[in-house]
């Protein structure tokens, strides 16, 4: 019959609550008898509970990190079909490395809908988080949302200043919805103040010469894509739609066409 070891002491147990080492104090009344049974070094137990310790903290930080950044889905970079993709696997390579992000590149993922931008960028992202990178998602309707929100009680240089604290701002779904003046400018203002500074991670359906579509001033989309594609990774995806394969491989009928 097991049973259970022995409690530490109340003070060790005070003491390891103050300096918040949760997971020391949790696994170190079972580490003392093995220690002991063992015959472990007092640099042995040391080392073991201190490891603990950094690896639940790790685990901590990172589903915080997964958290704050907001994915709407978990999507893998696993999962996604290289096989189908129009993405060369030398691109998809150097993409997975994450070293544009701390070269503070951006991505810029152009292409019909239904080819894999947006899992892309997800897959990347939560890729990013799990090696210590903090990220914050957003569409690009969220995006200017929150920032006319800050245009509201003028704290828009506040809310800029917080994205900046990422390593990498996605923005998704860019050109879905038009733009009016204000929320082009407020769009140019986050773009101007991460360039340089931070990695974007942009995807659209429109090709960069139709982008005038959405935006409203032909000087701003000039100027942002300008900030945008100066230090780029630029990848085009087409083929067809993923979620018409998948309707067609369940036997379903593939979305109409407008």
């Amino acid at each position: 019959m097991n049973t259970a070891p022995p409690a530490l002491a109340p003070d060790l147990v005070e003491g390891l609550r103050r300096l918040k080492l949760a997971a020391m104090r949790q696994l170190a009344p079972e580490l003392l008898i093995t220690a002991k049974t063992q015959r472990w070094t007092p640099e042995e137990l040391l080392r073991t509970l201190v490891e603990a310790e950094i690896t639940a903290r790790d685990a901590s930080n990172a589903r915080t990190r997964l958290k704050t950044a907001a994915f709407p889905v978990t999507k893998t970079l696993d999962q996604f079909d290289v096989a189908v993709s129009s993405i060369p696997p030398a691109t998809l390579d150097y993409l997975a490395s994450l070293e544009w992000i701390p070269a503070q590149e951006n991505l810029c993922l152009v292409g019909p809908a239904g080819t894999g931008k947006s899992h892309i960028l997800v897959a990347l992202g939560i890729a990013a988080v799990e090696a210590g990178h903090r990220v914050r998602y957003f569409t690009a309707a969220d995006l200017v949302e929150s920032l006319y929100r800050g245009l509201a009680d003028n704290s828009v240089g506040r809310v800029i200043d917080s994205l900046l604290r990422n390593d990498l701002i996605i923005i998704d779904e860019v050109g879905f919805a038009p733009l009016d003046d204000t929320g082009a400018q407020l769009l140019f203002r986050l773009v101007a103040a991460a360039y340089e500074r931070r990695a974007l991670g942009i995807a659209s359906h429109w090709p960069f010469e139709s982008w005038g579509r959405f935006l409203p001033e032909h000087t701003t989309a000039v100027s942002l894509l300008d900030r945008l594609l100066h230090h780029s990774q630029v990848v085009v995806t087409n083929g067809d739609s993923y979620r018409m394969r998948e309707a067609r491989k369940r036997g379903g009928n593939p979305p109409i066409k407008p």
